[in-house]
């Protein structure tokens, strides 16, 4: 039997409300979401949240969480992305991520990634390793700058190259120029040979080694 007056009324509305919530459910969890500029920027994980209410912009992805930016893909099991644009990224356990482009991969307890500016900053246990380079740095705190390809390493800093040790305080990490500048009781294990001093300077290319204060060190025969 056709339907009539108000019943038909109420139908139409519900078909109406009905294509709203679709085509809202389609846009809040459609991938890729808005891009920065230039920037590609998709997303997957088992379950997602969140707003776009004004000065509180944030999506939160949980469970197998997996977010790309341009030639950045990070995973964990907790991704927040906040700000303008998506702007802001916040990596939260079992953090793992691959600069594809640069061969650079690292892992954390705890990633803060700034789209507009490149620079990452991990937190907690953290290990970078450059295979390009064919070094790996493990440290406390690391700032990856991924413009300027400077990193900063904080706190319990070690370097591992072939059959080069190096452990200091802190450390930057200069990947254009192949450099490595140590400081804070900084020490450099090559084989059986020792070095230590107030500052200290690394060819990563040619695996030399610049002693600058307090220079004192061991050679083996």
């Amino acid at each position: 039997m056709p339907l009539t007056g108000p019943v038909m009324k109420r139908s139409a509305f519900c078909a109406r409300a009905a294509g709203r919530c679709i085509a809202f459910a389609a846009l809040f969890f459609a991938a890729p979401l808005l891009p920065l500029r230039a920037d590609v920027f998709s997303f997957r994980a088992d379950s997602m949240a969140g707003g776009r209410a004004s000065g509180r912009e944030i999506t939160i992805l949980q469970g197998n969480a997996e977010v790309r930016s341009d030639t950045i893909l990070l995973r964990a099991d907790r991704i927040e992305i906040q700000g303008t644009d998506n702007q802001f990224i916040d990596c939260i356990g079992h953090v793992s991520g691959i600069e594809e482009e640069k061969e650079i991969i690292f892992q954390t307890d705890r990633l803060r990634y700034d789209r507009r500016l490149k620079i990452a900053r991990l937190e907690g246990d953290s290990s970078l390793e450059d295979k390009r380079n064919q070094i790996v740095v493990r440290g406390r705190y690391i700032e990856y700058d991924d413009r300027e390809e400077i990193t900063i390493f904080q706190i319990a800093v070690r370097l591992f190259k072939d059959d080069m040790v190096c452990r200091s305080d802190y450390a930057v990490y200069r990947r254009r120029e192949k450099l490595l500048e140590l400081s804070g009781f900084p020490v450099v294990y090559k084989k059986s040979d020792e070095f230590r001093a107030d500052r200290i300077r690394v060819d990563l290319d040619s695996d030399d080694v610049f002693m600058e204060g307090a220079v004192t060190g061991s050679i083996q025969d």
